[in-house]
């Protein structure tokens, strides 16, 4: 099956305004982006939902100020298997007390200094293994890492929570690592929806979290009282009342994926019914812990 990507010879775009380029491409169903270097990426791979959005993401980028030294270029990428082979290489990493790691890299109990098949990372009070696949969420962008450290801050002990827009699952099944009690899944792209099962499943976690293909903007569910919304800004901020709907009276809503540009936007479109309890910052990503109004 092919993937519509768009591909992004970068120019020497500065680290800030490649920031900006991912949440502008998030604004048209972007799937994930593979990067030509784990260090200094100077070509990026962006994957789109469909043809018409990877287009349209052209488009944006075209007209968008400050991106203009930005060449692109349409492309049908025809492999399935892609994400695996670009994230192969990617190691577990901690964030708190949890670990978030792939098959390959799963944490033991303990290594010797020798070991070459197992994590070196000593074995964490959670454990998250995640297979890389066409959704996002393999824990190392700063806005997942961002939303597992606010998440231990939590008392998730028998809570119910929504994870909007769960890509792999990884915030789903860190919850229910952690004590809720019932975790609800969803997103838009059913690609993404069959990775958070399968992980959801390899991790044991079945019987706590659902998964399934829903828009949270028309979602009629019941509120509950964690509600977690790895996004971007723009997309937080034009739906902040659809996803206020969804927590429950005094709940927590625990929202990323937006820069430090988009802070004070994401601020405002909440502050009618929200206040902030915490905030946290990484490289520029921003995370805020809410508490809906009384």
């Amino acid at each position: 099956m092919a993937s519509p990507a768009l591909i992004l010879r970068l120019n020497g775009l500065p680290v800030a305004a490649r920031d900006r380029l991912v949440a502008l491409l998030a604004d048209h169903a972007l799937v994930a982006i593979q990067e030509d270097d784990l260090v200094a990426p100077q070509i990026w791979t962006a994957h789109f939902a469909t043809s018409d959005a990877r287009d349209a993401a052209a488009t944006a980028v075209h007209d968008a100020g400050g991106f203009e030294a930005i060449a692109t270029q349409p492309a049908d990428v025809e492999d399935d298997d892609w994400a695996r082979r670009t994230q192969a290489d990617l190691p577990a990493i901690r964030i708190g007390r949890v670990i978030v790691a792939p098959p390959w890299d799963l944490p033991v109990p303990s290594v010797t200094s020798d070991s070459h098949s197992a994590s070196r990372i000593p074995h964490p009070d959670v454990v998250v293994m995640i297979e890389p696949s066409r959704g996002f969420g393999t824990g190392h962008h700063q806005s997942t890492r961002l939303c597992i450290a606010l998440l231990q801050n939590r008392n998730l002990a028998g809570q119910t929570m929504i994870d909007v827009g769960t890509g792999s699952g990884v915030l789903a099944i860190t919850a229910a690592k952690l004590g809720a009690a019932y975790v609800i899944a969803i997103d838009v792209d059913p690609d993404a929806v069959e990775n958070a099962r399968e992980n959801i499943a390899a991790n044991g976690v079945s019987d706590v979290v659902d998964a399934h293909v829903e828009d949270f903007t028309a979602a009629n569910r019941s509120p509950a009282a964690v509600v977690t919304a790895n996004l971007t800004g723009t997309l937080l901020s034009r739906h902040a009342t659809e996803l206020g709907r969804l927590v429950g009276p005094s709940g927590t809503l625990i929202v990323s994926g937006f820069n430090v540009e988009e802070r004070q936007m994401v601020e405002d479109a909440f502050a009618p019914t929200f206040a902030i309890a915490e905030s946290a910052e990484e490289d520029d990503w921003w995370a805020f812990v809410m508490i809906a109004n009384s």
